[in-house]
Parts: structure tokens; C-alpha cells; sequence
């Protein structure tokens, strides 16, 4: 059940009337007629654009449309009021019981909210993609929990999705990493080391250091860079994939394909994507106009390989050969994403983050080309995470040797309170995270809040229990819902009629944050019903001496936690049936 689309249907149906009665043209495209939430909600439970909308095409006064529209509407038992506001906004009420039904729908519809929106898309989100080279920082976490997130929005929404990280084992910075855990067996043997600039000094190479040691005992000792670079790199390169899997499992993500950068070396891939915009004429050999700004000292024209990235959207065509003949490292990103069209994924979906901004033009120019413009990529950028405790800049110990870890982020607080409070926000704008704030109990804090509200939910089930009173979701279901009729609880219903148009809304802009800002709102209309429950006894969820009235407000309540639970699960958090 979705009551926004039922009703959105009844406009359309109604127009198609006019129409019909030649009241309307012909041929009026209905495609942008929406039903939402009026922004004041004393006007009215909905409202509709559709007489704005329609009103140029068809050569008609909105107000005009929006009157013989509103005649109609009125005609249908679902529409006790429809009122023509403005210029040529329609605003709806609607007859209590279609509120009461969306309770109902919650209760005994297992898939209340999902949508088929996405049916037969097949959807990459590319997330995290960090560097081989240590455990993840604070900044990998809100690009772990954001794309984990959206994946599970698309999932809900109908996408088949497929969660992917993509390996960088195939750059310089590898063999920066072999050095260092080579640096660390060396000192596993009892050898004093320093560590050189551009190395990594992290103690979380310590261990790799003693498992190369357990591994080869002292076969690496003495030797030339040559004889052990290639070996070492593989065992290292490996352990921090262990350890990221270890991080990301810490914070409940789990991928599904972990993609090799090395694997496009040595293997035709790059060469075939360049191939492929040679063919397109897209490839050519020029010289690039230099840098805008200061001019680096170093810089001298010079003929390159470069794709013509500018015919697809780009602000300059982009080198894709060294003049030694290697590839830059943009070649293997764009034979990367080559490999993701030809596994047929109808949408891409990269998570960078805010330090990749100026990659956003000529990877999407990339994926226009090599595509034919058919295969879209949207590319999020999440901003900084500014870590504080009781409002003050907050640093922890850094066994990463310069950043803040994951790990240290989710033993500090937990998976649920981390992934809730990175959502907070949108992902392109930064995000303060204080240790205090995010784990005490107050309205304050959206995640205790939501959790709250469904703690207080389980409360009232098992105190019913105890009073002998039936609260399985098919004797719910079937409560006498009518006599939820009073103001703050059709207020909680009407916010649950809308989490079947929130996540459609949701997973169409890629914006995961707008389902905890939902649950937020929601927490806030249940808290508010309990509240008023102090106060006036009749809205209390168990009225002593009426089953009736019991059953069907909490089943309100029982509605109210299967969203929260639904919701939360999108974010990967796990609802709570008792606060601690």
C-alpha cells in the first residue's frame, strides 16, 4: 500500500475524466502531476500540482483546472475535503479511515514500504576503495556506512545491487608498502630501522612484519630490493585487505565483489577499453594548455596520448599515457569501469571521497563514451568527519601512525550509534561527530531518540502480554482501528503513510540520510502520542476495562516499530527492544 500513489492514481483517473467530457484537451503529459505532503499541515492531509502543471499546455487558468479537479475529487469516498488554494494548488483531506488503513497495511503487509521501482535494474555501487596500505580512517567509515546504506535503500526499492570495492593494489603506493613491512621484518629480526619520508610507520605493520618473519624466517634478509619487493608486496597487500575486511565486518559491511586493480595489468583490459574510444575517435596525441593558476616550475609542453574527454561533458582532455609509455593512472580507472558496463549494470554508482572532487567530470565522461551515453554514473562525494568530545577538537591514540582508525570510531561508541550519526547528514556536507553527544540519552540524539521510540514500543507489548492481552500482528491487524481517531494519532498515521513515498524519494536521488531524517520525525509524532498519554488517559495505549481500545492503539504503536524496524535496517542498524 502506498496512499500518496493511491491518491496521485484518483488525480490521474479524475483528469482522465475531464478529458473524456472534453472539459480537457487531449494529450496532456501527467508525468510531473505529484501528490505530497502540503508544506503547512493545516491546509490539509495532501496537495496536488496538477492544475499548475497542466494549466500552459492546456491553455486553461489553473484556478479553472484546479475547480473542475476539485468538483471531481470530491465525488470519491476517500476525499472528505478539496480546496483550491492560491494561484492553483489543490489541497486534500482525506476520510480518517484511509489513515486508519495504512496501520493495518503495516501490520499485515511484510513488504509495507518496499517498492518496485527498480524492478530489473541492475545497480554497482562502488564504495570505500581504499588504499592497500593500513586499516580504514575515519573518513573511509562515512563512505563505508553511506554507500552500505544506499546499497540496502536500492535493494528495499526493487535494484538488484551489487556492492563492489575496488582493490588500488597496482600503484606505486604498493611497493611504498612493501618497503615498510619489509622495514618491520627486518625488525622482527632484531634490526634497528628508520623509517624513510613516504614510508609508513604505522604500528599496525608491526604484526605483518613478525607474520613475514613466521613465513620466511630470514630468506629476505640481506637481500637485494629485486628479490623479495614482488613477494613482500603480495603478503602485504594481502594482510591489509584482512584487516579491512576486519574493519568493515567491525561496522557490518560485507561486499560482494572485491575488484583487483592488478587484475587489468598484463591482461588486455586496459588496452581493450582504449581500444574501444580509439574506435569512437576519441584517443589522439596532443598538447595539453597549461595549468590554469600558478604554473608548476617543472611544467613544459609536451605531446601525450590523451582522451578526449571534453567531447563528453569534461572541462579538458585527459592524458591517459606517460611519455615513458606507461599508463597514467587514470587508464585502469577507465578500463575498471569498461569491465563494469560489460557486466551489464544498468546504473554506476561511485562513493569518493571530498579529496576525489575534481575526478567527478572525467570519470562520468569516461562511462559516457565507453557506454554510448547509455549506462549513467552518479558519483557521491562524502565531506570530512570532524571528531570532537563535549564540543572540543578530540584526538585518540593514532596506532595508524597519522589518522584516526574505524576501529578505534566503533569500539568508542558501536556499529549502531556509528553508522545512525554518519547518516545525519547529507554526504556532501561535513559532519561533526562528538563521543559525548552521539551516545547520550536525549532528544538530542537521533539515534537514542529512534531507539527510544522503539524500546517504548516493546514495552507496551509485553505489559499487554502480561495483562492478557492478544498482540500478535494478525489479531492487530484486525483491531477496530476506528477508534484511532484523535488528532495526535491520526498525526502518527499520516507520518506512516509516508514511508512508502520516502523511500522511493530516497533511493531516486541516491539520498540515504532523507530515511533517518523519516525516522527521526517519526520517533518525534510517537514520543509526542505517548506523551500526551500522561496528560489525557484516554490516549494512553492500554485502557484498562476496553480490549477494543487497547488492541487498536497498539497496534498504532506495533505499526510504528515494524517502520522503525524497517527503516533501521536500511542503515544497518539494529533496533533495540530495551534502552540501557
Amino acid at each position: 500500500m502506498n496512499l500518496f500513489a493511491d491518491i496521485r492514481d484518483l488525480v490521474l483517473d479524475c483528469l482522465d475524466g475531464l478529458v473524456r467530457d472534453g472539459r480537457l484537451p487531449e494529450g496532456l503529459e501527467t508525468g510531473n502531476v505529484a501528490v505530497e505532503p502540503p508544506r503547512d499541515p493545516g491546509h490539509g492531509d495532501m496537495a496536488t500540482n496538477a492544475a499548475m502543471v497542466l494549466a500552459k499546455p492546456a491553455g486553461m487558468k489553473p484556478r479553472d483546472i484546479a475547480d473542475m479537479l476539485a468538483e471531481a475529487l470530491r465525488a470519491d469516498p476517500r476525499i472528505t475535503e478539496a480546496t483550491v488554494a492560491g494561484p492553483g494548488f489543490l489541497n486534500l483531506r482525506l476520510d480518517a479511515a484511509r489513515w486508519q488503513d495504512v496501520v493495518r497495511a503495516a501490520l499485515s503487509d511484510p513488504t509495507y514500504g518496499r517498492s518496485s521501482m527498480g524492478a530489473g535494474q541492475k545497480v554497482n555501487v562502488e564504495y570505500v576503495s581504499a588504499n592497500p596500505t593500513g586499516p580504514l580512517h575515519v573518513g573511509h567509515t562515512r563512505g563505508a556506512v553511506f554507500g552500505d546504506a544506499l546499497a540496502s535503500l536500492l535493494d528495499y526499492a526493487g535494484h538488484d545491487v551489487t556492492r563492489e570495492y575496488y582493490i588500488n593494489d597496482g600503484g606505486a603506493q604498493v611497493d611504498v608498502l612493501a618497503r615498510s613491512v619489509y622495514l618491520r621484518y627486518l625488525e622482527a629480526h632484531g634490526h634497528e630501522v628508520e623509517f624513510p619520508d613516504g614510508t609508513y610507520p604505522g604500528d599496525y605493520l608491526i604484526e605483518v612484519g613478525e607474520a613475514l618473519k613466521a613465513k620466511v624466517g630470514d630468506a629476505y634478509l640481506g637481500k637485494d630490493e629485486d628479490e623479495w619487493l614482488i613477494p613482500v608486496r603480495e603478503f602485504a597487500t594481502e594482510a591489509m585487505m584482512d584487516l579491512i575486511r576486519g574493519d568493515l565486518a567491525a561496522l557490518g559491511v560485507e561486499m560482494d565483489v572485491f575488484y583487483s586493480e592488478k587484475s587489468l595489468y598484463g591482461t588486455g583490459r586496459i588496452e581493450a577499453a582504449i581500444d574501444d574510444l580509439r574506435s569512437k575517435g576519441l584517443i589522439y596525441k596532443g598538447t595539453l594548455e597549461p595549468p590554469k593558476g600558478k604554473m608548476p616550475e617543472d611544467w613544459e609542453p609536451r605531446e601525450q596520448t590523451l582522451f578526449r574527454s571534453t567531447a563528453h561533458g569534461d572541462d579538458v582532455d585527459r592524458p591517459i599515457m606517460k611519455s615513458d609509455g606507461a599508463w597514467t593512472y587514470f587508464a585502469p580507472d577507465i578500463a575498471y569501469h569498461y569491465d563494469k558496463i560489460s557486466r551489464g549494470f544498468d546504473q554506476l554508482i561511485d562513493i569518493f571521497g571530498a579529496d576525489h572532487g575534481g575526478y567527478v567530470k572525467r570519470m562520468k565522461a569516461a562511462v559516457s563514451a565507453l557506454s554510448d551515453g547509455k549506462t549513467p554514473l552518479d558519483i557521491k562525494l562524502t565531506q570530512l568527519v570532524r571528531l570532537f568530545r563535549d564540543g572540543e577538537p578530540f584526538k585518540m591514540s593514532k596506532r595508524a601512525g597519522n589518522f584516526v582508525t574505524l576501529r578505534d570510531v566503533v569500539d568508542q561508541v558501536g556499529s549502531d550509534v556509528t553508522r545512525f550519526h554518519m547518516l545525519t547528514r547529507k554526504n556532501d556536507a561535513p559532519l561533526d561527530f562528538d563521543f559525548a553527544k552521539v551516545t547520550e540519552q536525549s532528544k538530542d540524539n537521533p539515534v537514542f531518540y529512534v531507539q527510544y521510540a522503539h524500546a517504548r514500543v516493546q514495552s507496551v507489548l509485553r505489559k499487554a502480554v502480561e495483562a492478557g492481552i492478544a498482540v500478535d500482528e494478525a489479531t492487530l491487524a484486525s483491531a477496530q482501528l476506528g477508534r484511532l481517531d484523535h488528532e495526535a494519532e491520526l498525526n502518527l498515521m499520516k507520518v506512516l503513510a509516508e514511508w512508502p513515498r520516502l523511500v522511493e524519494i530516497a533511493a531516486r536521488t541516491h539520498e540515504p540520510h532523507r530515511i533517518a531524517f523519516y525516522l527521526y520525525d517519526l520517533a518525534s509524532n510517537f514520543h509526542a502520542l505517548w506523551n500526551r498519554g500522561n496528560e489525557e488517559p484516554g490516549l494512553r495505549f492500554l485502557q484498562e476495562g476496553d480490549s477494543d481500545a487497547t488492541q487498536a492503539k497498539i497496534a498504532l504503536a506495533r505499526a510504528t516499530a515494524v517502520v522503525i524496524s524497517h527503516g533501521l535496517g536500511i542503515l544497518g542498524v539494529t533496533p533495540v527492544d530495551e534502552m540501557r
